[in-house]
């Protein structure tokens, strides 16, 4: 007989963690059913970090390898203990986050400014004089002042970037946050994060690209997770904020808005098998941009995406933004409008977008056929999707129809393969708010 399931969790295992336990069972304070979660494997067919062997992070560490963590230090310890060679250790580790943890803690566990990251040499006024593009030109920054921002960014990198190796689970107790950091998947296949609450991964030295664009951009470095040159990856129930530190907040220099943040989790590099579902993402700009360069190379037939049951709430781009890999996104809820926001889904070079069953909640202002744009990409498969505009009814809508009869070239209908890898039947479009809006994000499991 099939299993009931609620969010991931069997009914057994709900059953189980309301019997009572022993003095022996229970070698630490942690709640019966933390230990449940905490060992869950991504279930079969659960897109595609199922495939193969599945993924089950750290669901066989020993009690050594087992830890509670409230500090940036402890997390760093649990990982293996050395930042900068944690990305190596392949020893099965099982880690709960138990209150915040913030990236820009010291040495002494004191909080550390942007300022006290930055090199003697650098300071934001003289390179906005040095290379104003009035005075510059339009090519990139170089000389010692764009040297000295470069060593403050390693500087950051040092601090903010937390590497995670093969075989780990990270997973949030009730309310654990993530502040100001950045999980680097990379090399490192193998590894859950669940039910954590990621806020401001800024990055206190952003580079100034006067060719990006008609008119130059400022870009960021630090991604909330950056998934690179690994498989197997699952990132569950978590939720990406920027906080009370939004990009619409900063300045604009040269014209162009100050930007600090980058996305919330990039899919990069060659990696791939990776499963993104029941996450909340709230006011930011770059979400998911999967494939970072259109060159023809290693990334063909990788980058393999599942999305499903997400919410994307108050977002602007790259949702995602994919290029070459297979992407399967389904039964998402998009609620979008208002200022500065671009599109939904980016077809971009060779990208094999099968977007199905997805609901988008739109404010009047933004028309279905700007959902869709084109990177370079050719086709995409696209059916089953729902619209409600306003107050108005929610209504059946073919997005890719209404893309090309306002946009030149058309996208093609069809992204040339059809998922396999789904745990369950696709809820149809109109049940999808019902179901994501309370039960997407961190703290909706009963940890």
């Amino acid at each position: 007989m099939r299993r009931t399931t609620l969010v991931g969790v069997t009914v057994a295992a709900l059953l189980l963690a309301a019997a009572p336990a022993s003095a022996a069972s229970r070698p630490d304070p942690l709640p019966w059913l933390a230990h449940q979660l905490g060992r869950q494997t991504l279930p079969d067919r659960d897109g595609w970090a199922a495939e193969g062997p599945g993924t089950t992070g750290g669901s066989a560490a020993t009690p050594e390898r087992t830890s509670v963590v409230h500090s940036r230090a402890e997390l760093v310890a649990a990982l293996g203990g050395d930042n900068a060679g944690n990305a190596t250790d392949a020893t099965p580790k099982l880690i709960y986050v138990d209150g915040a943890v913030d990236g820009f803690e010291g040495p002494d566990g004191t909080t550390l400014s942007c300022a006290d990251l930055a090199d003697p040499a650098y300071r934001l006024d003289a390179y906005l004089a040095a290379y104003d593009p009035a005075v510059w030109g339009r090519v990139a920054p170089a000389g010692p002042l764009e040297e000295a921002r470069v060593r403050s960014v390693a500087n950051q990198t040092r601090r903010t970037q937390i590497n995670v190796g093969p075989n780990t689970t990270i997973i949030g107790l009730r309310g654990a946050r993530l502040t100001g950091l950045t999980l680097m998947i990379d090399r490192a296949s193998n590894v859950i994060v669940r039910n954590l609450t990621f806020v401001d991964a800024r990055d206190c030295f952003p580079a100034w690209s006067p060719t990006d664009g008609d008119a130059g951009n400022w870009n960021s470095q630090y991604d909330q997770i950056s998934v690179r040159r690994s498989e197997h990856v699952w990132i569950d129930h978590n939720t990406f904020t920027d906080g009370d530190n939004p990009d619409s907040a900063q300045p604009s220099y040269f014209g162009r808005p100050y930007q600090v943040h980058d996305g919330s989790v990039d899919v990069t590099h060659t990696a791939s098998l990776v499963t993104a579902s029941w996450n909340r993402f709230v006011r930011r700009d770059k979400l998911m941009l999967i494939g970072s360069s259109n060159t023809v190379g290693p990334d063909v037939g990788r980058l393999k995406v599942t999305l499903h049951h997400n919410l994307f709430d108050g977002v602007l781009q790259r949702l995602p933004r994919a290029r070459f890999g297979q992407v399967d996104v389904y039964n998402n809820h998009y609620r979008l409008g208002g200022d500065g926001f671009q599109y939904a889904l980016g077809v971009g070079v060779q990208s094999a977008i099968h977007a199905e069953s997805n609901f988008f909640t739109l404010d009047p202002t933004v028309d279905p056929a700007d959902l869709l744009y084109d990177w370079g990409g050719t086709g995409l498969t696209e059916r089953g999707s729902w619209v409600r505009q306003g107050t108005g009814p929610a209504r059946p809508v073919d997005l890719l129809a209404a893309y090309n009869a306002a946009h030149d070239p058309d996208l093609a209908a069809d992204a040339g393969w059809t998922p396999t890898l789904r745990r369950d039947p696709v809820l149809p479009a109109p049940l999808v708010p019902l179901v994501v809006n309370p039960l997407a994000g961190a703290d909706r499991l009963p940890i």
